[in-house]
């Protein structure tokens, strides 16, 4: 293994990844990065656009090449957008770079957090409900295939998570 110094946060969109990831960067004295932020800063659009404009293959090239190179650096907080986990080479990037943590969460939570949020493209064009089911029964495997630590986000707060990722983290060295 080449880098286990990078916490890296993989889960459903809702399930707390960029809000968690903040919060644990900080307990941890680590940089926080966003991986779709660093796309869109990158291209200069934001990720709807992307995806309007170069279909959601253009943006998993883009984000491939992102996370390959946010991975191999150190001591960083990395979310990573709720799809990472589709493409192989992303699947390894992350497993072999850091400790991986799935954050889980309910349908009903990732509703409740997304409800509002434009920014979601899977989300824009059907049924919301429907779209998350889809997307966990394809997603739900990877991101339990990479994952060294699995945490629940439904009920508990973001400084709650933050302290008992850092806590597993501290059980491992």
């Amino acid at each position: 293994m080449t880098n286990r110094s990078n916490v890296i946060l993989v889960g459903p969109m809702g399930a707390g990844k960029s809000t968690i990831g903040r919060q644990l960067a900080q307990l941890l004295n680590y940089e926080f990065v966003d991986s779709d932020h660093e796309i869109e800063a990158r291209t200069g659009a934001d990720i709807p656009w992307i995806f309007d404009v170069e279909g959601e293959d253009g943006f998993r090239r883009r984000e491939e090449a992102v996370i390959d190179e946010l991975t191999q650096r150190q001591g960083i907080v990395l979310a990573t957008g709720g799809g990472v986990v589709i493409r192989e080479s992303n699947r390894r990037a992350i497993s072999s770079r850091g400790v991986v943590v799935y954050l889980k969460a309910s349908i009903d939570q990732q509703l409740a957090r997304t409800a509002k949020d434009r920014k979601r493209p899977l989300l824009q064009h059907a049924e919301p409900r429907k779209v998350l089911t889809e997307l966990i029964k394809i997603r739900g495997p990877l991101y339990l295939e990479v994952a060294d630590h699995v945490v629940d986000t439904d009920a508990a707060n973001i400084k709650d998570v933050a302290t008992q990722i850092v806590d597993m983290l501290a059980q491992e060295s």
